[in-house]
């Protein structure tokens, strides 16, 4: 590697912070000379304006930040000035035009959490573990001006295990962004690799998640329900409704004695347990959480929170398709 090659940096989320330590590590001649990442975000209790993981992690190091609501022309020439040889990006939130694009001279790379061309767009970790599937991965691609889409440099497959979690599969994801840029930053900055190009007619698409992704759906099957609620464990959690009280689900298994529940009853036969039909099969809830109360097992929960034994639970009507 040349000396004194300088990377700029995009991002927002703490996935890439592994992966960003690692190369300040590759190489003493290897500079992260900028990042550019979202704006600082209200959050917690007191709503105070707080930074993301990413710029927390650049003050740290005393890399110069800049933070707009939307990249443009001052961030272009801040990024000239820096003399950039090359930008990588991961998990920024922000599709790039060509003025940001095509200034460093060794071209913009991205990191995507999926293995492309599946799950391009906003949520693929958590989409690929609500979906059932067994493996996923990061894939480094050149980034063209549409979401997702440029030519693929090399990938990095994660396996999911059946009792991964969403932020458990986060985790594995950023790991094994460390081995793929080790084999790969040198040719990406002498422009020594090779791509190839991505097959649109196999791509699917991955929305951003809301808040009423957390809402059981009992008209699932029960396999995918569990898929859904490992999916969304960090947020935006799993909840449903009783009454116009908000139940949030804590642990939660298949049953698998119980198949002949319609979806949303309530099994009658122990009234210390609750038990759900679903489309297919049924789910045990193990723990729940009342509205300012504290996550319970569900025996404790029912001492003190009144759930009739024959009760229905409604199920969301306009549930909307994680891909497209």
């Amino acid at each position: 590697m040349c000396t004194n090659q300088k990377i700029i940096f995009f991002g927002s989320d703490e996935i890439a912070i592994p992966c960003l330590n690692a190369l300040r590590e590759i190489s003493q001649s290897l500079e992260i000379c900028g990042v550019l990442t979202q704006p600082d975000r209200r959050s917690g209790r007191g709503r105070k304006l707080l930074p993301n993981p990413i710029k927390k992690w650049a003050l740290e190091f005393g890399i110069p930040v800049m933070d707009p609501v939307k990249p443009g022309i001052a961030e272009a020439e801040w990024i000239e000035k820096l003399g950039a040889d090359l930008v990588l990006i991961m998990a920024y939130g922000h599709i790039l035009k060509n003025d940001i694009l095509n200034i460093a001279p060794q071209g913009c790379f991205n990191l995507h959490a999926s293995l492309l061309p599946k799950y391009r767009g906003a949520s693929p970790i958590e989409t690929a573990v609500a979906l059932g599937e067994v493996q996923t991965g990061v894939t480094l691609m050149k980034v063209i001006p549409q979401m997702d889409a440029g030519p693929v440099i090399d990938s990095e497959s994660v396996q999911i295990e059946v009792e991964d979690t969403g932020l458990g599969v986060r985790s594995k994801i950023a790991q094994a962004c460390i081995p793929l840029l080790a084999r790969n930053i040198s040719g990406l900055l002498t422009g020594d690799y090779l791509s190839k190009k991505q097959n649109d007619a196999d791509a699917t698409y991955c929305r951003k998640l809301s808040k009423a992704d957390g809402c059981l759906d009992f008209n699932l099957p029960a396999r995918e329900l569990l898929s859904r609620h490992r999916a969304f464990s960090g947020w935006p959690g799993s909840y449903f409704f009783h009454g116009d009280k908000i139940l949030r689900v804590g642990k939660i298994s298949i049953n698998k004695g119980l198949d002949q529940l319609q979806p949303g009853h309530r099994c009658k036969i122990n009234q210390n347990t609750l038990i759900v039909g679903t489309a297919t099969g049924a789910v045990e809830i193990l723990e729940l959480q009342k509205p300012g109360g504290t996550m319970l097992p569900i025996a404790d929960f029912l001492r003190g929170y009144c759930l009739p034994k024959d009760i229905i639970f409604e199920s969301p009507h306009d549930r909307a398709s994680l891909i497209f």
